[in-house]
């Protein structure tokens, strides 16, 4: 957060001033927001559609870091994560209710910038802001965020449709979130006392934007749908591919084998594993962030899937009693592991 600024503190509008200053000019856009903020609860009203919600509870000092990450791309990784569950399902995101903790450390224009991230990524996906709520933290700041949206009864997808023979495949690339990661730790260590340290991003602008400004694969969702393309499974890729892989096997009944040289890296992943030393597959596989669509399709959508922009075939789902592997350039079978983030884990 910035220095040497003035600042408004958050007690002197209240808990309702602050609300009506983070909401104020909100217009609704989606036909089921029927009322949002302003009232004792949102009003919504869907037709002939399911309902889905998803939510995510997001710690500073657990989840983000604001040593290097600025409070607008914060709010707008905050709405984007769950718009990305929502389409996850197959389905549409349609209205958001943002609830804050906040400590006495932030200020009103703090807050002004966080939620300029989160009405930012409400515009571009087309999602009602619809309510939320506001409190006082002792530990900094708390962001829970739920999303509403809908789907076709029979265009929902779950993770536990997965078939023997169906193929496993992925939108974009994977690890680059996870590099863009280390390179901000790398970079926050160096700066540690001194006063004018400028951090070195250069020819890594890709790896940064994928971990600070995460984007939901809206467009793929809209590709497969016009393919006439129904994934069996489907999930999206916040804690790694081994754990999401090993998440649809587990919940479909089956195994899997994916392929070393099939999984999708940026050039600027490869070059940041070689610099930091790291083994570039293991973190495609387990670092997460990338929020990417990880799918399975019946093995005769073999062509008409790999026509498709961004999406690349991977490996295929087996019977449950082959277990799940990875296959190595020279044909060997490594078992694969759940090594993913971890929210529940001790750290010490």
């Amino acid at each position: 957060m910035e220095a040497n600024q003035d600042y408004t503190e958050i007690s002197s509008l209240g808990e309702f001033g602050l609300i009506d200053r983070l909401t104020k000019d909100i217009a609704l856009t989606n036909s089921s927001s029927l009322k949002g903020v302003g009232d004792d609860a949102a009003v919504m009203e869907y037709h002939d559609t399911e309902v889905l919600v998803t939510t995510d509870l997001l710690l500073e000092g657990i989840h983000f870091d604001l040593t290097y990450v600025p409070l607008r791309h914060l709010g707008y990784k905050s709405a984007v994560v769950n718009f990305s569950d929502i389409y996850a399902m197959n389905g549409t995101p349609r209205q958001i209710t943002v609830s804050l903790g906040v400590s006495k450390r932030f200020a009103v224009e703090h807050m002004d910038a966080l939620y300029d991230g989160i009405r930012k990524a409400c515009d571009v996906y087309g999602v009602d802001l619809v309510g939320g709520d506001t409190t006082s933290s002792r530990q900094g700041l708390v962001i829970s965020i739920t999303c509403i949206g809908d789907a076709p009864k029979d265009k929902i997808v779950y993770r536990d449709g997965a078939k023997d023979t169906d193929l496993i495949c992925v939108s974009g690339d994977l690890g680059a979130a996870y590099m863009g990661l280390q390179l901000l730790e790398r970079e926050k260590v160096a700066s540690a006392g001194q006063k004018d340290f400028v951090p070195d991003f250069g020819g890594k602008e890709y790896l940064i934007e994928r971990q600070l400004k995460p984007e939901a694969r809206k467009d793929i969702i809209k590709e497969l749908a016009e393919a006439g393309i129904k994934p069996t499974a489907m999930m999206d890729i916040s804690d790694g591919l081994s754990s999401e892989l090993m998440h649809i096997c587990r919940q479909s009944h089956t195994g899997c084998r994916v392929y070393e040289d099939r999984i999708p890296i940026d050039y600027q992943t490869a070059v940041m594993a070689e610099e930091l030393g790291m083994n570039l597959v293991t973190a495609a596989l387990n670092g997460g962030e990338d929020y990417e669509l990880l799918f399975t399709v019946p093995l005769s959508m073999h062509e008409a899937v790999s026509k498709l922009p961004g999406i690349k075939v991977i490996g295929h789902i087996t019977k449950a009693d082959l277990g799940c592997a990875m296959v190595t350039r020279d044909g060997t079978e490594i078992p694969l592991k759940a090594q993913g983030w971890n929210p529940l884990a001790q750290k010490d």
